[in-house]
């Protein structure tokens, strides 16, 4: 897996959550926020923290942001600083502009102004989102508890053609396939071992979580 850069911009509960997973997972992580609180929070938790109103257009400029991978507006209370934030990163570049919602209307909003995608805490844990964009094959990421998680991705290249028997992903990534989807209405649960993915396939894997994230490595 690849390095990226991201951005997060607002450091409540949602945007904390998926700025320590990012860095974590070993992206380079930047966190802003306007609390000198918070900012000191993290610190230690990702690559570079800086405390800034980031309804500031030249304070925002300075960042550099358009050349982050992945830049996320993550404002809690505050709608008209939300929309204001996202508004500048647009003007200044940024390519790919991930925007959190309180409201459906607030979403609309942040979708008519440039955001790439609007995301809903009360529908999307931080860490489920964090990992959706670290890797574009990764298409779901559930904890279900502090050790294990299931993960739905896109099967990599390198399994087309071959059985679970051949891949053996229990042994040498510790992770179990509980089920193989092909389409809609295709969806092998439980698959044998002399299963076969085939091109396109999307896989549903469980296991320690540190065992599924070697698995994303590979995605």
């Amino acid at each position: 897996m690849k390095t990226k850069q991201f951005a997060v911009i607002g450091l409540g509960r949602f945007g904390t959550s998926i700025a320590q997973t990012l860095y974590q997972m070993g992206h380079d992580v930047l966190a802003v926020d306007l609390s000198e609180e918070r900012v000191n929070a993290i610190m230690k938790d990702v690559t570079h923290v800086v405390q800034l109103d980031s309804t500031n257009e030249a304070a925002l400029k300075s960042l550099g942001l358009d050349n982050f991978n992945v830049v996320i507006v993550s404002i809690g209370q505050d709608i008209q600083a939300s929309i204001l934030t996202t508004l500048i990163l647009k003007e200044l570049g940024c390519k790919n502009i991930v925007a959190k919602a309180r409201t459906e209307l607030h979403g609309k909003v942040l979708y008519k102004i440039g955001a790439n995608r609007v995301v809903y805490p009360e529908w999307d844990m931080g860490i489920r989102v964090a990992h959706n964009l670290a890797s574009a094959n990764i298409l779901d990421f559930i904890e279900l508890s502090d050790e294990y998680s299931i993960v739905e991705a896109k099967a990599p290249g390198y399994m087309t053609g071959k059985t679970l028997q051949q891949l053996d992903l229990r042994a040498k990534m510790g992770v179990t396939v509980l089920a193989i989807k092909g389409g809609e209405a295709d969806i092998n649960v439980s698959p044998g071992a002399r299963d076969r993915v085939e091109e396109g396939d999307i896989l549903v894997l469980v296991g320690k979580t540190s065992d599924v994230k070697k698995i994303e490595e590979r995605l």
